[in-house]
């Protein structure tokens, strides 16, 4: 009877086990893949001030952990691959300069804002000018503040790529607007060719219609009544004029 409770309790354990494996995995690739995605540092949980070697460090321990070989979620392919292009990313020169130089913008926008803030409060003031920069210091290093950049670079990064974006759309309709001009431009060279291959084509029918009208002259107007020609020498016709006989 014992044995039957221990194992059942086994059984039970690991059930629970494997219940609660299942939802840190789902909670480990929701957080990858809810990230934004315009940012891989949040991607690797990662500070703006990281190495490389930290970015390769920590991508291979939660790599590890989303693996679509160890992980058997249905999304863990994909989280696998949000997390290798983030490292992609942060180990491009020119990719990675481009996010720090919005994480530049974003802390100059926040110290503005803050400057202007403590102009209404006098303590903080005194207190900023007492320690000689080290209250800005201590405050750029607190949760508070990280807080407020990750959120000021996110805005910074998705007006760049809306920015990014609108004038793609407008490469995109300039091109699109002259290839149909392209387009437009050989059809109409193509009607013209046509329509000088036809007229060479014609060109023995008008030459010969031409003589045959050169030799039988213009054709009178249809419906039109000439007069009727007159003899000279008939003496009945009083008003043709004859030749008058001199002596």
């Amino acid at each position: 009877m014992k044995e039957m409770i221990s194992q059942n309790v086994t059984l039970v354990d690991c059930f629970f086990s494997i219940v609660m494996l299942r939802f840190l995995d789902t909670i480990k690739i929701f957080r990858i893949l809810g990230c934004f995605k315009l940012n891989p540092f949040e991607h690797l949980k990662l500070s703006f001030d990281s190495s490389p070697d930290e970015v390769k460090k920590q991508y291979r321990k939660l790599s590890l952990l989303v693996h679509p070989d160890k992980c058997k979620h249905p999304q863990a392919q994909e989280a696998f691959a949000a997390l290798a292009k983030a490292q992609q990313l942060l180990l491009d020169p020119q990719e990675r300069g481009y996010i720090l130089d919005q994480v530049t913008a974003a802390k100059e926008e926040l110290r503005a804002k803050r400057k202007k803030e403590l102009k209404k409060d006098s303590a903080s003031k005194i207190k900023s000018l007492v320690d000689e920069g080290k209250y800005e210091e201590q405050f750029e290093r607190s949760d508070e503040f990280q807080q407020q950049l990750i959120i000021k670079v996110r805005e910074i990064l998705t007006e760049k790529e809306w920015r990014r974006r609108k004038m793609q759309m407008r490469i995109s309709e300039e091109e699109g607007r002259l290839k149909k001009d392209e387009e437009e431009t050989k059809e109409m060279w193509k009607r013209k060719r046509e329509h000088e291959e036809k007229w060479e084509e014609t060109r023995d029918q008008r030459v010969s219609s031409w003589r045959d009208f050169m030799k039988t002259g213009k054709k009178g107007r249809k419906g039109e009544i000439k007069p009727p020609k007159l003899k000279t020498e008939d003496p009945n016709k009083s008003y043709v004029q004859r030749p008058v006989k001199r002596n």
